[in-house]
């Protein structure tokens, strides 16, 4: 029993030199391994340098703001200002969408929007906003372009911090305190005329399909259709 194991560990031992010896004096085999030692080592090294590499610094969270605007003051937060805050207005209510920079900020696919009144662009599905001068009340959109501009409205809502109200000539600011948490806008754009031509509910489901478009990271935001004017 014991010389039948000593003749199989020999024939194993031999085995392995003849495979060692076969490895080490091929140039072939030699090249090979030091191209799997070094594919090894950079795996190794991007899996330590990854978490730092990918991770990106926070951005400092700005403090609430809570005011009025005409469209001058509002020009002035496109996020190309030293605290980068970016604001929009839609259907009279300011919104800060700064968590939402990668889509409004400088760069973004809407940065046309920051700093202006979208609501015109949003109803008639066109990014290409103009550098707006007056107050436009939206009297001349049609009950579909005012249906489309509510949809979103309800999701600026549900995503972004109302700021307050894009002024009219003539108003007067409210003065908000720090215990207001919710911004009245009694006075929408286009209110009266949306009323007179309101549409029916199968169109503003058909409206909600066609505005709102899965990003990626797994965010929801609404994309118009481009090159679309009323």
């Amino acid at each position: 029993m014991t010389s039948e194991t000593t003749k199989e560990d020999a024939v194993t031992g031999n085995l392995l030199q003849q495979i060692a010896n076969e490895i080490l004096y091929s140039p072939l085999n030699l090249a090979l391994i030091a191209v799997i030692a070094f594919l090894v080592y950079k795996i190794a090294k991007g899996q330590r340098e990854s978490p730092s590499a990918n991770s990106r610094p926070a951005e400092p969270e700005l403090p609430k703001l809570r005011k009025d605007f005409t469209l001058a003051e509002l020009k002035n937060f496109d996020g190309n200002q030293e605290d980068g805050r970016v604001l929009l207005a839609v259907n009279g209510t300011v919104y800060d969408v700064t968590k939402g920079k990668r889509f409004y900020g400088p760069g973004g696919p809407y940065a046309s929007f920051a700093g202006r009144d979208a609501s015109r662009a949003l109803g008639t599905f066109n990014v290409n906003t103009s550098d707006q001068t007056e107050y436009d009340d939206l009297s001349d959109l049609s009950a579909m372009e005012m249906d489309a501009i509510k949809e979103w409205e309800l999701q600026f809502k549900e995503k972004y911090s109302v700021v307050g109200k894009l002024l009219r000539p003539g108003d007067q600011p409210t003065n908000y305190s720090d215990e207001d948490d919710d911004v009245s806008t009694d006075k929408p754009q286009g209110e009266g005329e949306s009323e007179k031509k309101s549409s029916e509910k199968s169109e503003n489901e058909n409206l909600r399909k066609r505005i709102t478009n899965v990003t990626s990271e797994g965010t929801d935001e609404p994309k118009p259709e481009e090159g679309t004017d009323k």
